[in-house]
């Protein structure tokens, strides 16, 4: 395999991912455009699209997808009966929290300790200038020897479904032998790793209601019915006491069966304090790649500050549950919603809707596409193997990809290691892992079209 050739010319472009990753970090393309101008992610939609027509793309396109987002694709023949592969990136990114506790701007790409800092450096924007550098080397090492059809995502980190729902109305265009997402991560920085499994989730609003109106806790309290102790009471029923998921009817005893995940080493990559003990049963893989998940992600509810001595009238949350692979999604979201109205406490009022929803994700790894992943990566990590690992995130669009194609390979890999801090304050990328990453996907495309 022509390996130094192609390594030689990633690092050698690296100077310019970098300043192609400042100028499409600088928008602000959070897909939720109460927050944010629309016009931030049109901007970064159309930087995508003549950058690929720069590559020598074909059919370069902006999807105008159902969700009121644009993705961009654009196709890249190959040689005459070759291959195809999709590469798949999205350029939304989570917004920035609070912009205040971010050490340097989160919109400005800032190199750090050897790492490049910004919103979306990782996760995904950075995923893109992976595929661009892959191809760029595979032009300079005689040529790409598949063709190569890119799609980038506008609206993944919204979960609003655009492209899903695109990609079904228009089942022709994202046809492929093998699907690169680049969307994922290594278990740690320097350890070749695809994801082979992907825990899909769905989100659940509960309001639970008691009386007319707020009353004057002094007055009322201790007889009225409070809707926030309701709810804090139903909440805590999700969980054992151990802090174990517990939902009734649905499974929680599941067991991963792959590269394990040492307390110690998801205590420092999760960063728990001191004291604080993690939560669950089993392995820490078990616990997050192979279980279910429930989260509080909201409450509405008075603040403390401005606070009134009410007894409160009405209280809801929002809830996430990630759903292993083996458990139905929506079957998972049934159960949620009857757990919650069953437990709610004194006769109170409850209501559910379920608000969005994602299909866990298993993939073939004894595969021709993995086999050359493999080979890919042994090379661009010198002294490694590729391992497996799951992720307890979700990515709707595989199992949509899965389902509409399924002859395609589909292979999860990325920039978004434990470090990365991802969805986070000061959220980075490893430009060296920008690098072999980089050349792991050129050696994968030249590997796989050989076989």
């Amino acid at each position: 395999m022509p390996s130094i050739p192609v390594a030689e010319t990633v690092a050698s472009l690296m100077p310019r991912a970098k300043a192609e990753l400042t100028e499409l970090v600088a928008f602000k393309s959070v897909a939720d455009f109460a927050q944010f101008p629309k016009s931030e992610s049109e901007g970064a939609a159309n930087w995508i699209a003549d950058a690929l027509r720069a590559e020598g793309f074909t059919d370069v396109a902006l999807l105008d997808t159902p969700d009121g987002t644009q993705s961009v694709y654009g196709y890249l023949p190959g040689p005459e009966g070759a291959k195809t592969v999709l590469l798949y990136a999205h350029y939304d990114v989570q917004p920035p929290l609070d912009e205040s506790a971010w050490t340097t701007p989160p919109f400005e790409l800032t190199e750090r300790n050897g790492r490049w800092y910004g919103r979306g450096s990782a996760d995904c924007k950075g995923g893109l200038i992976m595929h661009l550098l892959a191809l760029r080397a595979l032009k300079a090492d005689g040529g790409v020897p598949v063709g190569v059809k890119v799609i980038v995502e506008g609206s993944e980190e919204q979960g609003t479904g655009g492209l899903e729902r695109y990609a079904e109305q228009h089942p022709e265009l994202l046809t492929a032998d093998a699907i690169v997402i680049g969307d994922a991560g290594n278990f740690r920085v320097g350890l070749p790793t695809v994801t082979s499994t992907l825990r899909g989730m769905t989100l659940v609003r509960v309001q639970v209601d008691t009386l007319a109106g707020n009353l004057h806790s002094g007055q009322f309290g201790g007889a009225a019915p409070d809707a926030l102790a309701a709810l804090i009471r139903v909440l805590d029923s999700l969980r054992a006491e151990d802090g174990s998921t517990t939902v009734d009817g649905l499974a929680a005893a599941e067991h991963w069966d792959g590269l394990e995940y040492t307390e110690e080493q998801f205590r420092s990559d999760a960063k728990v304090l001191d004291g604080v003990g993690l939560i669950g049963d089993g392995s820490v893989a078990d616990r997050i790649w192979a279980r279910p998940a429930v989260t509080v992600l909201g409450i509405d509810c008075p603040p403390v500050v401005g606070a009134t001595p009410s007894v409160q009238s009405s209280a809801r949350a929002l809830i996430s549950l990630r759903v292993p692979p083996g458990t139905d999604a929506t079957e998972a979201s049934k159960l949620l919603q009857a757990h919650l109205e069953t437990h709610v406490p004194w006769g109170a009022r409850v209501t559910t809707e379920q608000i969005g929803s994602g299909q866990p994700f298993r993939a073939d790894t004894i595969s021709p596409a993995y086999q050359a992943m493999a080979t890919a990566m042994a090379a661009a990590y010198p002294g490694e193997t590729m391992q497996y690992a799951g992720q307890g995130g979700s990515i709707p669009l595989c199992n949509t990809l899965a389902a509409l194609y399924p002859q395609a390979e589909i292979l999860l890999i990325g920039l978004s290691e434990p470090e990365a801090q991802i969805h986070a304050v000061d959220e980075s990328v490893s430009p060296e892992e920008l690098e072999r990453l980089s050349i792991a996907e050129a050696l994968f495309l030249q590997e796989y079209a050989a076989n």
